[in-house]
């Protein structure tokens, strides 16, 4: 693929980042032969890349403004470890010009482009005319003070960054003003930068974007296309190679690479980077901006292309040459990312440890894929925790086979057979969406989630009689490992009798469908359930249940496998994941929480306070903002009444389930009277 050149002498490779992005290019390096530094936040002490590197540093501190992004202590880091470059990974510094010279300038290479070309791609703003100028289509830019009805939609977007951090969108012009103040708070926590812009809002759109390669001798490559419509807030969800729409479009490839590599030439580009457009069903495209890094969903490039791009950045810069032209594409590969949030209850992102994290089927963790399979990369292990201060990204899970089919396929059946345990995820969500006909056809807009419902994309898999009888394992589970601990009479089932008597009882709660009581008891003719007639005991233990289930055509064998941590049990079956707390028989009344109570839905800080104590408040209302994960958070009157106590000040730090106001009917609401 390369034509040798002189390599620059780099032996050891710091990355200046953390998580999934940290531990992928410590795989190539090591593939490689290089040494490999880690940089970590105290938050991060345990995370795997710090115990993966050669060596690791401390950045005091636990936000990304007191350590990742800090380029004095990065740049130390390099220096005091040998390290002899810096890979940024995506994210953070990664298109921080200053952060680039800084580099050069201590004697260390840059794994990345030029830094006048961060410079120019920097700003959305001076990024956009100068690729008008250069002839690629664009989008007109709006300035904020100037929009009117006529321009709605628009979309506000953050000058220095992406993510989906400092973008909103506008159709109502009432809201722009509040929209714009909040876009630059989350730009400028962000990015350090709170400088927003807005654009034409093309809905229903499809983001298509071109992976591009260049070197210094001239040589510019359009690897490949990737498709990245489905979206949460302007956050990418699921990403494929190649795009559906692109594949059913005559010459729209064509026209797609020329453009890419046109914007690439204009700016006189190196290294690795991502052309990203808007298109609509036609065909049509308008450029959106130039990443000037890798991008996070780069794995289905390497999976389409056989190309390691992490190997061909380190490459690059060590002066080796590309060939004239690209390898083909084969195949077709779809990612996911799989975040630690709660999609039906306003994406919200979850905090805690991550108990188990076993995706099947996996044949490759950070690296190519040579056949059909899934491959994993991973910034989380057993054990790990999840904080408030990063993005809640856990894993990145990719697809490769010869169909697109086939790949959705793999993929949504490794990630309903997975165990993860200890979090809420949205793993269901991207089993649904995988499996559903608008996708498995193509059809996959921005407005993809609006247009099929999130609530039905983000219902359980396991359905409500699946449940049921994951509980009613998990209950004989408990029993058995009560029987296990037992000094006395352990090998005797839990509660038998030998003449009919009162069941056992065990309580749970789901989180979806609330409490569960199993009652069962042993007797001589076997198993009995409450409410489960015919059902039967094959075998138990502490982490196994087998039972034999009635169905029409006869009985069914059903394997539910079980782990406990404290008072959360995880059931795992072809039915569905099921994970449920256990409840004690008695409950003490000092843990009750008072009606009307709004509880932090995780951990953050309280930025602003939306009403005051004694004010009157409709459902849906904000009463305060929390910030967790870079973003913002309303937290919202559940119903109609008056607020009667707000018990936090901005700028508190609070932990999830902490009461952050009370909200009690108002006296004058008649719904509330007594009839």
């Amino acid at each position: 693929m390369f034509i040798s050149s002189v390599a620059a002498p780099v032996t050891t490779v710091l990355v200046a980042n953390r998580g999934e992005i940290a531990r992928r290019v410590f795989a190539t390096c090591r593939r490689m032969g290089l040494g490999t530094v880690a940089v970590y936040s105290d938050a991060d002490a345990a995370a795997p890349h710090v115990t993966e590197a050669d060596a690791a540093v401390r950045l005091p501190g636990n936000t990304p403004a007191e350590t990742y992004l800090r380029d004095e202590l990065i740049i130390a880091a390099a220096l005091a470890t040998g390290a002899d470059a810096i890979h940024p990974g995506y994210g953070f510094l990664s298109e921080n010009a200053e952060f680039a010279k800084a580099v050069l300038d201590a004697g260390l290479v840059w794994i990345g482009p030029p830094v006048e070309v961060i410079e120019q791609m920097g700003s959305k703003v001076a990024a956009k005319k100068l690729m008008d100028a250069a002839g690629v289509p664009v989008l007109a830019e709006l300035d904020p003070t100037e929009v009117t009805e006529a321009h709605l939609p628009v979309l506000i977007k953050a000058s220095a960054g992406g993510g989906g951090r400092g973008m909103r969108v506008v159709r109502d012009l009432a809201d722009l003003t509040p929209q714009l103040e909040a876009a630059r708070r989350e730009a400028e926590s962000a990015f350090g930068d709170p400088t927003v812009f807005c654009e034409r809002y093309l809905e229903p759109g499809r983001h298509i974007e071109v992976q591009v390669m260049a070197d210094t001798h001239g040589a510019i490559w359009a690897v490949g296309e990737r498709e990245c419509s489905i979206q949460r807030r302007h956050q990418k969800v699921l990403e494929e190679a190649p795009s559906p729409l692109v594949e059913r479009t005559d010459g729209m490839r064509a026209r797609l690479f020329d453009a890419a590599r046109l914007a690439a030439g204009a700016i006189g580009y190196t290294g690795a980077g991502t052309v990203e457009f808007l298109a609509d069903e036609q065909g049509e495209f308008f450029f959106l901006e130039m990443n000037t890094r890798l991008q996070v969903e780069h794995p289905v490039t390497e999976c389409t292309t056989g190309l390691d791009l992490v190997r061909l950045q380190l490459d690059i810069a060590g002066g080796v040459a590309l060939l004239a032209e690209p390898p083909a594409p084969h195949g077709h590969s779809i990612e996911v990312r799989l975040y630690a949030e709660d999609p039906a209850h306003d994406w919200q992102p979850q905090s805690g440890t991550v108990h188990r994290i076993e995706i099947p089927s996996v044949l490759a963790e950070f690296d190519l894929l040579d056949r059909s399979g899934v491959r994993l990369d991973s910034g989380v292990v057993d054990g790990s925790v999840v904080g408030v201060h990063y993005d809640p990204m856990l894993a990145k899970v990719i697809s490769y086979a010869e169909t697109r089919s086939a790949a959705a396929r793999l993929l949504s059946t490794a990630l309903h057979r997975a165990k993860l345990h200890g979090l809420v995820t949205n793993r269901d969500l991207l089993v649904r969406v995988l499996r559903h006909p608008a996708f498995l056809a193509g059809d996959t807009d921005t407005a993809f989630f609006e247009t099929h419902g999130l609530a039905a994309l983000a219902a359980p898999l396991v359905s409500e009689a699946g449940e049921a009888l994951s509980i009613v394992a998990a209950a004989l589970a408990d029993a058995a490992a009560n029987r296990a601990a037992a000094r006395v009479g352990g090998g005797l089932p839990s509660g038998w009798r030998n003449l009919p008597s009162q069941p056992q009882r065990k309580s749970y709660e789901s989180r979806v469908t609330g409490t569960h009581e199993v009652g069962y008891r042993f007797g001589r003719t076997g198993l009995t359930v409450d409410g489960h007639a015919g059902l039967a005991l094959i075998d138990s233990a502490p982490d196994r249940v087998v039972l034999s289930v009635p169905g029409e055509r006869g009985p069914v064998r059903r394997q539910f496998e079980v782990a406990r941590y404290g008072e959360q049990v995880c059931v795992d079956s072809p039915l569905g994941p099921v994970a449920v707390r256990r409840l004690p028989r008695y409950r003490d009344p000092a843990d009750q929480v008072a009606t009307g109570s709004l509880l932090a839905p995780m951990p953050g800080s309280v930025i602003r306070l939306g009403a005051e104590v004694g004010s009157h408040v409709e459902p849906g209302r904000p009463i305060l903002w929390l910030e967790a994960m870079k973003m913002e958070h309303a937290i919202a009157a559940p119903a109609a009444g008056v607020l009667r106590a707000v018990n936090v000040t901005v700028g508190q730090q609070v932990e999830v389930g902490a009461v952050l106001a009370v909200v009690e009917p108002a006296p004058n609401d008649e719904t509330n009277q007594e009839k």
